[in-house]
């Protein structure tokens, strides 16, 4: 990002009424242009968006967000609709359709994991959902024909060397599919990728041996948690990371909060977004008891606390 301590020195402003007044244009400028409209991952609201989805993303709209990464729907699809339906009922809201999530491979729960419980601790029923590793390029052609420029790995195996090598394997085949298609292939982490497999971190691997082309969407919550400085990586991999989620991680360390009231350094981060190569951020909550009032105190956050 403009360093403006070196800007202004190299206008050669030294009176301190010029400093500031430069200081504050510069401002206005970085953060009405600087940085993409705050976007929304729909998994946030993945509890109450299938009851009514139109009036569900009217509230999104009305609340502020102006970009959209879909993920999984309890009615499968996109929310029970095609691609280009669902792409078209958000245009009607003028909502822009950034990215997609999908699985890179057939849904398991890891060792050990319990299964997902609502927001009262219901169980939570998985509805069919396609992934890349059995329908890549379905997948694909599905979200180029909607004009989605982002296709996005949400989870993928990784216990062991011979899961990471297959994950890889299935990544690089897919960036070529998307690469053809003309959108781009991205990976999103948690905090597992960076634990160790027998010496090598999952996510280290994956950035040595995908192509190039592929890219990652940096979820800010999950590398927090891990301890991993997410500018580190901006400065090692510059412009890898186009997608980012703005999720914070509560003070305790165990999980998702709003952002604003958990631990995670939003503005230096943000202050790194040209380096990173950022084009779109989505805010995200897992499993919010109340997921509007999370959104709105996030967006509030992000737009009015940091001026982002």
């Amino acid at each position: 990002m403009i360093n403006r301590r070196k800007f202004i020195r190299s206008a050669g402003l030294f009176t301190a009424g010029s400093v500031l007044l430069q200081q504050r244009s510069i401002a206005s400028a970085f953060t009405s242009a600087a940085y993409p409209p705050p976007g929304l991952q729909l998994f946030t609201l993945f509890n109450i968006i299938d009851q009514d989805v139109p009036g569900t993303l009217k509230k999104v709209a009305d609340t502020g967000y102006k970009e959209i990464e879909s993920a999984f729907s309890k009615k499968g699809d996109f929310y029970g609709m095609p691609a280009k339906e669902f792409s078209a009922l958000l245009s009607r809201l003028r909502l822009s359709w950034r990215s997609h999530h999908v699985l890179g491979a057939p849904f398991k729960l890891p060792p050990g994991a319990k299964p997902p419980t609502d927001a009262n601790g219901n169980p939570i029923k998985i509805p069919p959902m396609k992934n890349l590793r059995e329908n890549g390029q379905e997948i694909v052609d599905s979200i180029a024909g909607a004009g989605i420029p982002y296709l996005v790995c949400a989870s993928t195996p990784i216990e062991s060397p011979e899961e990471i090598q297959k994950s890889i394997e299935t990544l690089n085949k897919t960036g070529e599919a998307c690469k053809k298609a003309g959108i781009t292939l991205c990976y999103h982490n948690h905090y597992h990728e960076f634990e160790p497999v027998e010496g090598k971190t999952p996510y280290e691997l994956f950035l040595a041996q995908l192509s190039p082309d592929i890219k990652m969407e940096l979820d800010l919550c999950w590398v927090t948690k891990a301890g991993v400085d997410p500018v580190d990586l901006f400065q090692k991999h510059p412009g890898r990371f186009p997608l980012w989620h703005a999720k914070d991680l509560n003070k305790t360390k165990d999980g998702p909060a709003p952002v604003g009231e958990g631990v995670v350094d939003f503005k230096r981060i943000f202050e790194h977004a040209q380096t990173a190569g950022l084009q779109y951020y989505f805010v995200e909550h897992d499993m919010p008891k109340d997921p509007f009032a999370s959104i709105t105190q996030s967006i509030r956050y992000l737009t009015g606390t940091l001026k982002i």
